[in-house]
């Protein structure tokens, strides 16, 4: 989504970025005239299709990016905090399309504050502060430390909080994001 929403132009109507949007990601005019309906109806948008895309809520051009960044399997999907937007219907809706992506092999990078929502469709977490990666690990472990930072910050035990972050990075100071697929290449080598 963060590749698709760079494309989007906010004084365009929603059908008009849904033509950009999937221009950007590599489809011919012709793929574009053919799916345009498709992603307009799947995002559920209705008439506010037609209108500029400055006009909608934040919900809604959340619903429109997602359908457009979806639309087409991608070896590489890039959400950021998406599913947290719209309502119930909706994010089941993202919820069955993230999972058929997931499905088909893809490799999701998501952006998430919910520890339930990394756990639902991570197998990994990293866990960034500041542009800093505190851990990168199994979400189950990752998750559980991010929650228990999480709760100190909002009881306001800031100093806690604190010398949290630091403990995690001393018992993980070689926090280097390796990919799955580089790794097997590299151990492919040998």
């Amino acid at each position: 989504m963060l590749g698709v929403s760079a494309a989007l132009q906010s004084q365009l109507s929603g059908i008009k970025n849904i033509e950009l949007g999937l221009l950007a990601m590599g489809l011919s005019r012709a793929e574009v005239k053919a799916l345009s309906p498709q992603v307009a109806e799947w995002s559920d948008i209705g008439d506010a299709i037609e209108r500029p895309m400055k006009t909608y809520s934040s919900g809604m051009q959340s619903r429109l990016k997602f359908a457009i960044s979806t639309a087409v399997k991608q070896e590489i999907l890039l959400v950021d905090e998406a599913l947290s937007t719209g309502d119930a219907t909706f994010k089941q809706k993202a919820q069955e399309r993230m999972e058929d992506f997931i499905d088909g092999a893809g490799t999701v990078f998501l952006v998430a504050h919910s520890s339930r929502t990394i756990a639902q469709y991570c197998s990994r977490a990293i866990w960034l502060h500041k542009g800093e990666i505190i851990n990168d690990g199994p979400c189950e472990v990752v998750n559980r430390q991010y929650d228990h930072w999480s709760r100190l910050v909002s009881m306001r035990e800031y100093g806690k909080a604190s010398g949290f972050i630091v403990r995690m990075k001393r018992e993980n100071p070689k926090n280097r994001v390796i990919f799955d697929t580089e790794a097997a290449k590299f151990m492919a080598k040998d």
